[in-house]
């Protein structure tokens, strides 16, 4: 069961992303477009329309209006378009994740919130 579930969670983040690059298609209807970047956008925002923190209902609304809107956009799409992208955004998870990179824009980003810290501390002390 749990592998399933997590098989239907990587096919839905795959969908996701390959609806927004089919948005970015030329062969893509601009309406199917429109709505497009609307799903990709509320899959991966932080902002939800009831916030994942309320038991139950918050995370419904990710698991019933992610997947309809995923359903709705792709029948929009010519489906060589849908399958063109579905393949580029599998190629892209299969990618490595640098985990080097990500240690670098950790330590950039802790520096420059102590060199605020710093440089606030030195006005009020000042």
């Amino acid at each position: 069961m749990a592998g399933t579930l997590k098989d239907w969670a990587r096919g839905i983040k795959r969908d996701v992303h390959a609806l927004y690059l089919a948005s970015r298609d030329p062969r893509t209807p601009w309406h199917a477009k429109a709505l497009a970047l609307c799903v990709a956008g509320y899959a991966l925002s932080p902002i939800d329309l009831i916030p994942d923190f309320i038991p139950v209902l918050g995370y419904l609304d990710d698991v019933i209006l992610v997947p309809l809107g995923i359903i709705a956009v792709v029948r929009m799409i010519p489906p060589e378009v849908m399958a063109e992208h579905r393949a580029a955004a599998a190629l892209a998870d299969e990618r490595p994740v640098s985990r080097i990179a990500a240690a670098v824009i950790i330590c950039v980003w802790c520096l420059s919130i102590a060199l605020a810290a710093w440089l606030a501390y030195r006005l009020v002390a000042a």
